[in-house]
């Protein structure tokens, strides 16, 4: 039997949502990591720290969203 409690926790829109988070967090930080690089002529550095910073973003917006899909 399909459960169709709109409060159930995450469902598949949900997480398709948390997939793109992540992805487009790590590609806005490559994006601008490139961009400073190109402008500072230091590759391949801002492109490696915003790479990191973007994971790290995706990762703290990816757990927000589970956390608060879970308690609510």
């Amino acid at each position: 039997m399909v459960n169709d409690d709109p409060d159930n926790g995450l469902r598949g829109r949900d997480l398709i949502g948390l997939g793109g988070l992540l992805a487009g967090a790590v590609v806005a930080g490559l994006v601008v990591g490139l961009l400073v690089d190109a402008k500072a002529d230091s590759s391949p550095t801002f492109t490696l720290i915003g790479i990191a910073l973007g994971i790290i973003a995706g990762a703290v917006g990816f757990w927000l969203r589970v956390r608060d899909a879970l308690r609510g």
